[in-house]
């Protein structure tokens, strides 16, 4: 090695004099003093606004409020009110060193006021870390997510870890794009075809804030609809909200904004685009970048700046209803919104659930629809199958599919494709009359009476026995349980119709659309797949497995499936039939015959006013071992007005079906109580069962008791 390659005259361990002297600079500035960034002890405090008031990261209701800490000097600057931070939490009184609290874990949280001092008498912790800069939590934000913990009697911290995605370091330093100008507001479109819609957009674009109950023609339109309701408020200079049940849905809503406006007018949030693109556009939001939103169930916690619409698309999907505490549904947290913003509504579907009729009915809202005319043009024809029907018939004894559908899925091939809808293995019966099928219910207190073992019927809600029933419609005596959904019915379709391709969606395998040529697409609820130009037929089987499930919605959210089917069908001008297997004196298929979803939904709304059902009532569910859910109820101070019923035990999970929400862990025996309050008390039970929940975590009391707010399966 020559010398100009070696290091010059030592040997090959010896460094250079310039690396030895960096690195006694760099030990020499090591050991100069410095506060340690967990503790900041003998750290000098912010000059003004040194308490930072932080909401941490515990979502327990006994710890639900603010807690003061103490903002360092050189925390000053970005320690502002949205900010997420992490803090020292669980210190004892008696760990303080130089007048600050120290020790306890480090957790998460949000800085949501600064001070010039704090409430709290005694000596205060320093902020630990300032995670980012980035204010993610603003006021009104901040006030919406209170005001959905109050009412599902849940933790701030929990509301807000559904409001507020995770945090993506990569997609905070990418600046958002510029915000563009306000677009023109668009004409009417498709729109004309309902009374006052044309209106509602005007009133949308002249700054209004208008409520509506839509009631959404069938066929492709209604995202083209929704569209132009979100660039109506654009062009007002104020911003939108849209959340719809699926990605299936936001993609529809998605299209048909891009085609209307251009791309970067609106942000679509939704899983998956992934955690890191999901953030960069919840970011470009919360700046102002972007004005509108569409999104599925966590987009109603989006923080659209000058909001001016807040629109929810078939509020009656399951989807709609959030599993993590405190549960709450789109539907009601943008009713929320609206109050707290006043800003626009709108509710739309092809169906209507009771919710809807119920915002019509108290003059909240107004309804969007079209006359009857125009809904006779858009709307298939309706056929139905009986119970009578299906004894006479032969072809239906031995191949589970009726003459009558078996005609219309042949002269539908014909013509384009044919949708078939199956129901859901494995809804559950209820008891029903025999001979004209009304549901049987609670002589006391209007509950689904339920068959146990020995002949026995039982109340769902109340737990009292059921030995003289008989049916107030009819005066029968007899009780039925009806079959669950069909098996095989791929396969069966495949061999009476030998010639054409069958294709499947579900669960398991998706399908978004299909082409328009002949075919048989079997899809479960909600999964059916849109075809080019429309399905010829559609057929309904099985319409009982949907319409005997024992719930409260069962009729309801019958029809809602069956009209959502419908409405991929071709009008009855074009040769569109549905047929609806399913006993046609019922309530919901007359409803589907007619296409009157609005009818049905005001009747079952007088029904349940007059049984004291939601949402004419405010219910909770209270579940857990028989003994805590004793000791809970005991210690709640109730409003005077309140009734509970029950309790009665909780049915286990089915072995190899996935654990719903609220049910017990396997192994485990659980009741569940049902409390009830007329119209005006629901904020006051709320308050209660959360104040009691509270009182019991800070006991530690070992079984765990769930609280659940207006929940969707009361029976």
């Amino acid at each position: 090695m020559s010398s100009k390659d070696g290091v010059g005259g030592g040997g090959g361990d010896e460094a250079p004099p310039e690396q030895l002297a960096l690195i006694r600079e760099s030990v020499r500035r090591s050991r100069a003093p410095r506060a340690k960034p967990r503790t900041w002890r003998g750290a000098a405090l912010a000059g003004e606004l040194p308490v930072a008031r932080v909401l941490v990261d515990k979502g327990v209701l006994h710890l639900d409020r603010y807690f003061d800490y103490a903002v360092p000097e050189e925390l000053d600057e970005q320690a502002q009110p949205g900010v997420r931070v992490r803090v020292r939490f669980g210190a004892g009184r008696g760990r303080v060193r130089e007048g600050r609290r120290e020790g306890g874990g480090l957790i998460d949280g949000f800085i949501v006021e600064r001070r010039a001092e704090s409430d709290y008498s005694g000596p205060l912790a320093a902020l630990a870390q300032v995670v980012s800069p980035e204010p993610v939590l603003g006021a009104e934000l901040l006030r919406l997510a209170r005001a959905v913990a109050d009412r599902y009697a849940g933790s701030l911290a929990d509301v807000l870890q559904l409001a507020v995605p995770p945090r993506s370091a990569r997609a905070e330093r990418r600046p958002s794009p510029e915000p563009l100008p306000p677009p023109q507001a668009p004409d009417a479109g498709s729109w004309a075809r309902y009374e006052n819609g044309g209106a509602y957009l005007e009133a949308l674009a002249s700054g209004g804030a208008p409520r509506a109950v839509w009631n959404a023609l069938p066929g492709p339109l209604w995202s083209e609809e929704i569209a132009r309701a979100v660039a109506a408020t654009l062009a007002s200079g104020r911003g939108a909200l849209v959340v719809v049940p699926d990605g299936r849905a936001a993609a529809r809503v998605d299209g048909a904004l891009t085609a209307l406006l251009g791309e970067g007018r609106h942000a679509l949030l939704t899983a998956d685009s992934g955690p890191e693109k999901r953030y960069a556009q919840w970011l470009a939001v919360r700046r102002g970048s972007v004005r509108a939103v569409v999104g599925t169930r966590a987009a109603m916690f989006a923080p659209v700046r000058d909001l001016g619409l807040v629109a929810v698309w078939d509020d009656g999907d399951d989807s709609h209803s959030e599993p993590h505490a405190p549960q709450p549904h789109a539907r009601d947290v943008l009713l929320l919104r609206a109050t707290l913003d006043r800003c626009a509504f709108l509710l739309g579907g092809f169906g209507c659930t009771v919710e809807a009729a119920q915002l019509v009915e108290n003059g909240w809202a107004r309804p969007l629809v079209a006359g009857r005319e125009q809904v006779r043009r858009a709307a298939p024809l309706v056929r139905t199958v009986g119970d009578e029907d299906l004894a006479r018939d032969e072809a239906a004894r031995a191949a589970r599919l009726p003459t009558l559908a078996w005609q219309a899925a042949r002269e539908g091939l014909r013509h384009g494709p044919v949708l078939v809808q199956v129901p859901r293995r494995g809804y559950t019966p209820r008891m029903a009359c025999a001979h004209c099928r009304a549901p049987a219910r609670c002589r006391h207190c209007s509950g689904p009476l339920e068959g146990q073992d020995g002949g026995v019927l039982r109340c769902g809600w109340c737990g009292r026995d059921e030995s003289a029933w008989h049916c107030p419609e009819c005066g029968g005596f007899r009780l039925r349980a009806q079959v669950v959904g069909a098996r095989r019915t791929a396969e069966e379709l495949g061999r009476a119709f030998p010639a054409v391709p069958v294709r499947t969606s579900g669960r398991e395998h998706l399908l978004d659309t299909v082409p328009g040529t002949p075919a048989l697409v079997v899809s479960t609820p909600g999964a059916e797949p849109v075809a080019e130009g429309g399905y010829a037929a559609a057929l309904l089987l099985d319409g009982w497995a949907m319409l005997v499930r024992p719930d409260l919605r069962a009729g309801e959210d019958a029809l809602r499936r069956w009209m959502a089917a419908g409405a991929l069908v071709r009008p009855q001008g074009e040769g569109g039939t549905v047929v609806v297997v399913a006993e046609p004196t019922l309530r919901p298929v007359q409803a589907l015959v007619r296409w009157d979803p609005v009818g049905h939904a005001v009747r079952e709304l007088a029904e349940r006013a007059e049984l004291g059902f939601p949402p004419v009532s405010r219910m909770a569910a209270v579940s857990g071992p028989p003994a805590a859910v004793t000791e809970f109820l005991t210690a709640v101070e109730m409003p005077s007005d309140a009734e509970v019923l029950g309790p009665v035990p909780v049915p286990p999970a089915p072995p190899g079906r996935p654990r719903r929400a609220g049910a017990p862990p396997p192994g485990e025996h659980w009741e569940r109580a049902l409390v009830r309050v007329p119209p005006g008390s629901g904020a006051a039970l709320a308050s209660a069962l959360k104040t009691a929940q509270a009182a019991r975590m800070a006991r530690g009391s070992g079984e765990p008791v769930r609280v659940r707010i207006d929940p969707p399966d009361i029976g």
